[in-house]
């Protein structure tokens, strides 16, 4: 009852937002639209737009990895597999002033750290999706690579007009093989002799950054463990 309640309030709310944006007169436009009792939709929505706004960055990872886990992935490469997962989250989306004006909301400093969670949010999903195992560093260096190449994309987006957004997927393809040309040179330096050893003192402090406790919840990400 209470999800579904949820939902309608934000299909309603995303009639509004390409007009209103996602503000309080949205908010309360939604509410009226489904005909609810605005102290149960305050209980759902404590922030109001703030959170239908989250809602709907979250519904569209969701609709992300249920588009992946119904393809057929296991020919594509790791490339191919990132590619995928990142346009199957932006043609997640069915109108691009929704997320024009998520993204003028997330802007504003006081709601910059939410926007930058729904990002890393998105990030890790899709890291998740590929099956990353990585408890360490990497687990922090990857979603935040992945976290830049996602968000550049969504902004070339939001300003592209090419027929059916070609030019946004060489945009993307273009910001992959930069990632993929900084995991080359991170293999170089651990196969060479020299820059290994020259990379040793960093890389044993690195060892001990931990990932996030799968099973107990922190405050703050990650972890930190005092070298011996």
């Amino acid at each position: 009852m209470t999800e579904s309640l949820s939902n309608q309030l934000l299909d309603a709310a995303v009639l509004h937002v390409p007009f209103d944006g996602w503000t309080d007169p949205t908010f309360k436009a939604a509410v009226a639209d489904v005909g609810v009792d605005m102290v149960l939709a305050r209980g759902l929505f404590p922030r109001g737009a703030l959170d239908l706004a989250i809602a709907y960055h979250k519904r569209g990872d969701t609709e992300m990895v249920q588009r992946f886990e119904n393809t057929d992935t296991s020919a594509m490469k790791i490339r191919e597999k990132v590619t995928f997962a990142v346009r199957a989250r932006i043609e997640a989306v069915d109108d691009r002033e929704v997320v024009r004006r998520g993204t003028v909301l997330f802007a504003l400093p006081q709601n910059a750290p939410e926007g930058a969670k729904l990002i890393w949010s998105t990030a890790d999903a899709i890291w998740g999706l590929l099956g990353d195992t990585s408890r360490d560093i990497n687990w922090y260096s990857k979603r935040a690579t992945l976290s830049a190449v996602y968000s550049s994309t969504v902004l070339f987006w939001l300003g592209d007009d090419s027929a059916g957004y070609e030019s946004t997927w060489a945009f993307l393809d273009r910001r992959i093989e930069d990632v993929m040309r900084i995991e080359k040179a991170k293999a170089q330096v651990k196969n060479s002799p020299f820059l290994s050893k020259l990379m040793a003192g960093p890389a044993k402090l690195f060892e001990t950054v931990k990932a996030p406790d799968p099973v107990e919840p922190r405050d703050l990400p990650g972890g930190w463990t005092a070298p011996r």
